[in-house]
């Protein structure tokens, strides 16, 4: 009787300690997954928010100007508008364009991109076309991915 009493208390202790190295290896596990689930969520979520249209290009070699309009419910912060990608097509060519000190804002002082906002981008690329006339084609990848193209011609 006291053998049965001890092998079922080596036995629950065994029990408990398989169950507490179990709960210590796999809790870290579960909740990297859950932080990662809430990055990708958050991530999401701001691009679904963010939307902008490219309202107007005007080129007139060798300066190009863009404006666009926040149409979006997410605010962006000049920070994050410089760290997007402005890629301007003319003539069978591709640049790429550095936004760093290329955005005026619209209301003057504020550093955001409010939605409502429109700003203005001006870029002198080398490949406009000095002929007017000619088609000029921009697209525009903000820092979280979010792209727009638009098209116009050289004055």
């Amino acid at each position: 009787m006291s053998s049965e009493t001890i092998v079922t208390a080596l036995f629950l202790i065994g029990a408990v300690v398989a169950a507490g190295v179990l709960l210590n290896s796999v809790f870290p596990v579960i909740m990297q997954t859950g932080q990662s689930f809430g990055s990708v969520s958050h991530d999401t979520d701001t691009r679904m928010r963010t939307d902008f249209s490219i309202v107007a290009i005007y080129a007139k070699s060798p300066n190009i100007k863009v404006w666009m309009k926040n149409i979006g419910t997410n605010r962006l912060s000049l920070e994050e508008l410089s760290m997007s990608d402005m890629f301007v097509s003319a003539s069978s060519d591709v640049q790429r364009v550095s936004l760093r000190g290329a955005i005026t804002m619209s209301d003057g002082g504020n550093t955001w991109w409010d939605p409502g906002e429109t700003i203005e981008i001006s870029a002198a690329p080398s490949n406009i076309p000095a002929s007017s006339g000619e088609p000029v084609s921009v697209s525009v990848v903000l820092s979280n991915g979010v792209k727009r193209s638009g098209e116009g011609t050289t004055n």
